[in-house]
């Protein structure tokens, strides 16, 4: 039997009065085509339901967003603010939640919140390892898988040291984006997981401190020195976004790269934006995985409205058209034993295209650190490899 908070009707009732007939300012990262034709359905659908405008406002970080609104906390705008949903994870959440920017205590008053089934999957209230308190509804899974171009490597490296001595062999032919792109931060999250020993991965799903660092870092530095002479242009020169990954694999440059959206690749690969020899897969030492949420900022001007736009997101019907590979392959949130045998069948999709990733792929999945460990790794890293990489720009601009 499902949990259903007391109440709930009644009160959903006087929510859905007050949000519909409105708009929704959406704030969600807008790099990837697939999932901004999903979220134009979202609003086509909340439109029909609701006569909710849902309007995406496209993000190249989600750190805009959260300065926004702390812009406006701090000008004392406590009731009309610009941004009435967000699409978060990890570090920007804790930051907002630091700063008291979320409203809380609303998730788990959404209808749809216990098709979750909470109880038994305690991770739709952790962000990261923190405890959400209701102020994120969970919206999907994610973990980073890697695509190569079989043309030019018949077998890829399927660990870090595997990654290594391919690197030797194939030199240029892989690089990864600099921090803070958060495709470059997964990838230095994964390998420091990777790299620790287990007797002190524990040290990662804490708050960071300096002699914690002083432990597991330098396994992921004296790796990064390695590997750093066999990338693309020697490593003295790192793209800024993820997206000029799937450019560079598409001009033939790189042989193999990394997407936290898996379904970006096929999707890719039918627009012509990548080869056809393009297949992608899941790493034998581990996926780094997360589930995404969607919150709402305590000043958003129109937050009951919002609730109705991540109820919906969190609806069978939505839930099984993100999951479908062609659209955006994003893995359901939902616990399919909650739903109608008709519900389940919405989940029911075959997956053919040869560039996608294979639904059977065996990769134990590597929970997210403490987010208290990006700040670090970003900080260190740039003081290890950033300057030095502003530098060569600086002497290719001069040449």
């Amino acid at each position: 039997m499902l949990w259903v908070p007391s109440g709930l009707a009644s009160d959903w009732q006087s929510v859905v009065d007050e949000g519909k007939n409105s708009d929704v300012y959406f704030h969600a990262w807008g790099g990837d085509p697939q999932i901004n034709n999903y979220i134009d359905w979202l609003a086509e659908q909340v439109k029909q339901r609701y006569n909710i405008n849902l309007q995406h406002i496209k993000l190249t970080d989600t750190s805009e967003a959260v300065s926004r609104v702390l812009a406006e906390k701090s000008a004392g705008n406590h009731h009309a603010g610009k941004v009435d949903l967000i699409w978060i994870n990890g570090a920007n959440f804790a930051a907002m939640a630091q700063h008291g920017l979320l409203r809380a205590n609303w998730a788990q008053q959404l209808p749809n919140f216990a098709l979750t089934n909470p109880d038994k999957n305690p991770a739709v209230t952790l962000d990261f390892g923190v405890p959400t308190q209701g102020m994120e509804s969970p919206w999907g899974q994610a973990a980073l898988t890697f695509y190569y171009d079989r043309t030019a490597t018949k077998q890829p490296p399927f660990t870090l040291q595997e990654l290594l001595n391919w690197s030797v062999d194939n030199k240029g032919r892989f690089t990864y984006p600099k921090p803070p792109d958060f495709i470059g931060v997964s990838f230095l999250k994964y390998a420091l997981i990777s790299l620790t020993p287990k007797s002190k991965q524990h040290l990662l799903y804490q708050a960071a401190t300096e002699e914690a660092a002083d432990v597991v870092l330098p396994h992921l530095w004296q790796y990064l020195d390695a590997l750093h002479p066999n990338l693309w242009r020697k490593g003295r020169y790192f793209v800024s976004h993820s997206t000029a990954l799937r450019r560079l694999m598409g001009d033939t440059e790189l042989s193999l790269a990394m997407t936290f959206s898996a379904a970006e690749v096929p999707a890719a690969v039918k627009r012509y934006d990548l080869p056809t020899s393009i297949r992608s897969y899941a790493m034998h030492d581990g996926r780094l995985s997360n589930i995404h949420f969607v919150a709402i900022p305590y000043n958003a001007s129109h937050s009951a409205s919002a609730k109705l736009v991540a109820n919906f997101m969190l609806s069978a019907q939505a839930q099984a058209k993100k999951q479908q590979a062609n659209v955006w392959g994003d893995q359901t949130v939902l616990d399919l034993a909650t739903l109608s045998p008709e519900q389940v069948a919405l989940f029911n999709q075959t997956n053919t295209h040869p560039s996608s990733l294979k639904t059977t792929s065996n990769s134990p999945s590597l929970a997210e650190p403490h987010p208290s460990w990006v700040a670090l790794i970003n900080q260190q890293w740039l003081l290890r490899y950033g300057a030095k990489n502003a530098k060569n720009a600086k002497k290719q601009v001069e040449q």
